[in-house]
């Protein structure tokens, strides 16, 4: 006969990985999506699925951590991808900056809190998240914090690595 403690551990494994998430809704003609991974993986999906946009997108970069902001129109999406692969690693370890990319029919944004959000006129990104393995869920669960601005101080590197960007794309202030 087994003890107790044995058949919990059977029961509830321990160091469960937990799976990579989307919640969806439908509103007013447009699906949003709001999509969970680790840092590293979500940036990761986020420049494969900017590989299915349209060839020339819009891009909006906001720095929550010294409120600096650039915009740039009609630009060439491999560029944008291009420009943006080096902020991967800072992003990862850093977060705090809120890149949206987007076209007349899809908007793909990576939030301060290093989300991911979708709003598209279509669904056709909820078949690409699960080609990539991301599970749908019912909803959204509960914060357990939320980063203020106090809590996101400059980081020279990732503003370095931010100017670099808009300097390479041809952004603009505000």
């Amino acid at each position: 006969m087994t003890d107790a403690r044995e058949t919990l551990e059977l029961q509830v494994p321990r160091f469960r990985p937990v799976p990579d998430w989307y919640v969806t809704r439908q509103r007013a003609g447009l699906v949003e999506c709001f999509v969970w991974s680790p840092a590293e993986r979500l940036l990761r999906t986020y420049l494969s699925l900017l590989a299915q946009l349209d060839d020339e997108v819009d891009l909006a970069i906001e720095s929550a951590r010294d409120d600096r902001r650039w915009r740039g129109e009609r630009l060439a999406r491999e560029e944008v991808r291009a420009a943006l692969t080096p902020l991967q690693r800072a992003l990862t370890r850093h977060g705090g900056v809120e890149l949206s990319v987007y076209t007349p029919d899809d908007q793909l944004t990576i939030t301060p809190e290093m989300a991911l959000v979708i709003y598209a006129r279509s669904d056709r990104w909820l078949y690409l998240l699960d080609a990539a393995g991301f599970v749908e869920r019912a909803e959204v669960p509960p914060a357990d914090w939320r980063a203020t601005s106090e809590t996101r101080p400059p980081v020279p590197t990732l503003a370095q690595l931010l100017d670099e960007v808009a300097g390479r794309l041809d952004l603009h202030p505000g």
